[in-house]
């Protein structure tokens, strides 16, 4: 998987190292992270890194990068660019940050990399999904741009506030 780097972050797949495996386990077994997410995954963390490697195998243009601070540390979670699920090609970008790493910018700054890299690949849109009463997930999105288009059951089957952003018009 492309390595992406921002001025702070490096993001990279995910791997089935220990420290990797450990640092999944701790982020995604949060009630504060997973409540967000409609629950915690029901696999574990290894069958996680090999799903989204073949989600990156199957479109390289997609994946889910660990976001590692480039001042070392561990990983301070996971940035997503995915297709959304009973969508008709419509693609998602995601964050899930770790509660030490909230409050940085980190899921910002992620999620424009990936959105900005996938921009100039051609993609014309992305949109993210949000939990209603997720204020910093809210307030992401509004800092990348985005166009609320208001609550909808349509991708998750559970009401979520939905955002869109258009890639800037080519010059």
């Amino acid at each position: 998987m492309e390595l992406l780097c921002t001025g702070r972050l490096r993001l990279r797949a995910w791997t089935t190292s220990g420290a990797d495996l450990d640092r999944l386990a701790d982020l995604y077994g949060r009630d504060e992270v997973t409540r967000w997410l409609g629950g915690p995954p029901t696999v574990p963390p290894a069958e996680l890194v090999e799903r989204w490697r073949l989600v990156h195998e199957l479109d390289p243009a997609h994946g889910c990068w660990a976001v590692e601070p480039l001042d070392g540390g561990a990983a301070a979670g996971t940035v997503l660019l995915k297709p959304l699920p009973d969508g008709v090609g419509e693609v998602e970008v995601g964050w899930h940050l770790h509660p030490d790493s909230w409050g940085r910018g980190y899921a910002t700054e992620a999620a424009r990399a990936v959105v900005d890299r996938a921009f100039g690949d051609g993609l014309l849109e992305v949109f993210a999904v949000v939990r209603p009463g997720n204020e910093a997930s809210l307030a992401v999105c509004r800092r990348l741009g985005m166009q609320p288009l208001g609550r909808t059951t349509r991708w998750y089957h559970r009401e979520l506030e939905a955002f869109r952003l258009e890639a800037p018009p080519l010059p």
